[in-house]
Parts: structure tokens; sequence; C-alpha cells
């Protein structure tokens, strides 16, 4: 279907509900079982000083699976408990804590939901104080009305970036085992490796970085080394950038030249998205032109794009809103799932109602409070829906209606405690 024809296409509510809920078989032959993804979301559910899953987990993903979601994808796992990108955060080393992530992964995959554990690196995506310095592939400091809050990283040395190769395969490998149906490589939104894939951030001259085939070789890596540890039958997805929106930064020439490179290596799933925490385009901040705003999915010209060019199945995710987007944006070909996020934080049962022909409950609107450095770097589209993910995972229900000023003054009150407790055990 052309592009013209999709934006104008609304598929009648029961023929919506019917296309969301067609089932879909990865290349490695496990099943989808319809067509909506609960993209990642940041939980913060760990242990605040050693970041072990907590059974909030088990209550947040229960009632996800539950809600009628066919693909479940957590929030960012630390594979290095001395690189966090938030307090909060869980972190996979070893088995040590494999009893609680099984129960984790039993909770998610209830109701024949696939439940994948997404694995993170932060590399200088981490703010001050957080941990005892950060790194990444080149020692690029953020622009300067961010420095104050990200601390100037420390070049990795080569043998640093074989030992992170090594962990990303490690915890795969321990997510397998404890019952996970899958695992995702983070590598948009800014973090280690969008960093390495960005001629901005990566700017070595060794054999990770000076082109952009270089710059590819450590997400190629992550890849062959998770595949090693986990074989060709447990899936392998990976979050990628559209584009940066940055200056110097990642472009589409560049993602889709990666996106081909993953292909050919054998990933199971591309999820599209876009932006950094300097230029937040996953938010909707500037993601997309008028046009693609009102087909709602703000990368979908991307993934159109994609498509046309390379055969591996296609997540999309930002900017849907209504039933018929979401089942044309489908329909057309251009992806294969829909991943919603925002959405299921405030209406965690949505799922089940677009699946019998309903539009959500809930408008996703958003999240400012004034305060113009905060809104500009969209800091509270991640902190605001972080709390409504703490009620439904102590078992309550969301409060769409929460200001967002009082959220970000209780949130910095929080944060700021747990630091210093967490900074004091650790000395």
């Amino acid at each position: 279907m052309e592009r013209q024809d999709v934006m104008n296409a609304s598929p009648q509510p029961g023929r919506a509900a019917n296309i969301l809920g067609q089932p879909f078989t990865l290349p490695n032959g496990s099943v989808i079982r319809n067509r909506l993804a609960k993209s990642a979301m940041s939980e913060t559910l760990g242990t605040l000083h050693d970041n072990r899953p907590t059974p909030a987990l088990e209550t947040l993903y229960g009632r996800w699976a539950e809600g009628g979601v066919g693909l479940c994808i957590s929030g960012n796992v630390m594979i290095d408990r001395r690189a966090l990108g938030e307090i909060g955060n869980i972190a996979v080393e070893n088995e040590r804590d494999l009893d609680a992530l099984r129960r984790w992964a039993a909770a998610g995959t209830r109701n024949g939901t696939q439940l994948w554990m997404q694995l993170n690196h932060p590399g200088k995506q981490a703010p001050k104080g957080l941990n005892r310095e950060n790194v990444s592939p080149s020692a690029i400091p953020f622009r300067p009305d961010m420095a104050r809050f990200f601390p100037v990283p420390r070049a990795l040395a080569e043998a640093e970036i074989e030992d992170i190769v090594r962990r990303f395969g490690r915890a795969a490998e321990v997510a397998r085992k404890a019952g996970f149906s899958g695992v995702q490589i983070h590598g948009a939104h800014g973090y280690l490796v969008s960093q390495f894939l960005s001629p901005h951030h990566n700017q070595r001259g060794d054999g990770w970085g000076g082109s952009a085939e270089k710059r590819r070789r450590f997400v190629l890596a992550v890849l062959g080394e998770i595949r090693r540890r986990v074989g060709r039958d447990f899936p392998v997805g990976i979050k990628l950038n559209s584009a940066d929106f940055q200056r110097g930064g990642f472009t589409e020439e560049e993602s889709l030249d990666s996106i081909r490179a993953l292909a050919a290596a054998g990933i199971d799933l591309v999820e599209i998205s876009g932006g950094t925490y300097e230029a937040p385009a996953m938010t909707g901040a500037g993601a997309a032109k008028a046009s693609t705003r009102l087909r709602e999915a703000y990368f979908i010209e991307f993934g159109e794009k994609v498509r046309r060019e390379v055969a591996v199945p296609l997540m999309l995710t930002g900017g849907f809103r209504s039933l018929a987007g979401m089942a044309a944006a489908v329909e057309s070909g251009a992806v294969d799932l829909v991943g919603l996020a925002r959405l299921l934080a405030v209406e965690p049962d949505a799922p089940a109602r677009l699946l019998r022909g309903e539009e959500p409950l809930q408008a996703i609107r958003p999240i400012t409070t004034g305060i113009k450095p905060v809104d500009r770097m969209a800091l509270m589209e991640v902190a605001w829906y972080t709390r409504q993910l703490h009620r439904i995972g102590a078992g309550g229900q969301p409060r769409p209606g929460e200001s967002a000023l009082y959220a970000f003054a209780s949130g910095i009150l929080q944060n700021g405690w747990s630091t210093f407790k967490r900074n004091r055990a650790l000395a």
C-alpha cells in the first residue's frame, strides 16, 4: 500500500481488531500471538544498593501479560553494576539472581505472552553521582546546557570494549536460563551501542571507529556473542534509532546500512525509534513532520524505506494513538508489530480493548512542568511514567491526571535521597 493510502486508510473496528490479532512468526520460528508489543520503559524497580529484581516486577509484568499484549519487552537491564543509567536499575552479570529472574519471567509470560529482556549499557548517558565514572567510545562531553548533569566520559580501552561485549552475551545466557522468551539489544536513544554507531560520539581511530563500517563493529560483536551463547532458536532483537536527530550524529542512511548488516548477521526483530537525551525525538519532540504525526507513527516513513530494501521483521514505536492507526500501519506492510509504551503505563489493559475493536480509554498527552531545561530534555516523559509503573507494581492503579510539576518535585527529592543512600552504601 502506498504512503498516501496508508494516511487515508481507516479500517473499521472489527477488521482493525482482526488485523492486530493476527499472530506473527519470527524467522527462527518463534510465534508472537498478536501484533501488539510493549516497548521498553524504565521501571527502576530493582533494589537500591545491589540492583536485584523485586517482586514488584512480577506484579507489573503479570498485569501486562494478562492485559493482552503479544510481546512484552522489559525496561533496560544493565549488564554491569558499575555502569547504571538510573537509580533502581536491575543488573545481570551472572546467575546471582536466577530465582528472582525466573519468578519475573514466569509472571511476564502468562497468557501466552512473550517476554524479552532488554540488555543495555548507558555509556556516557548516566547522571553525575550515579557511577564512579562514565565511559564512552570517545571522551565527548554533552552539550553545554546538559554538561552540568552528565560528566565528561572516559574513552574505553579496547580490552574494556571486549569485556562489555562478553557481558552482553553472559546476560543473554542468564535471561534464557531464567525463562525469558528472548532478548533485545538497546541500540537506540543515545546509550552505549548508539554511541558507538554515532560519528558524533565515536571519534576513535582504531578498529572500533573512524568509518561507518568500523562503528558498526561493536553492535555486530554484541549480536555475535549473544548468538554464540543462546543459539539460533532464541529470539534476539534490537532497538535502533532511525536517526539521532543531532548534528553530526547517526543518520538514516547509516541506520539503513546497520539494519542491512544486522539482518545479514541473523537479527530476529528490529524495533525502530529515534533520538537521544540531547534530541529526544522518541517522545515526539521534533520527531516528524506534521503529516507523519497525523498518521500517528513518528518513524513510519523510515520503516517504509527499510521495508523496501531489507527483509527483516520490523516493530515501530512512537506516536500510535488509535485502533485504526495501528491497524493501518500493519495492514500497509510497513511494520509487523505496533510498539506501545506510555499508553500501557496508564492503561495496562489497553491491548485487550484494542483486540476487542475498542479504542483506548486514555489519551497520551505531553508531560511538561513549565521548567524549560527540564521540558527541553523531556525528562518527565520518563520520570512521570515511571511513577505510574511503580504504582502498578505495588498492586495499585496508575494516576493519569497526576501533575507533572508535582511528580518532578517528588522525583527530585526521592532520587536525591536514593543516590545519597546508594553512594554511602558503596563507599
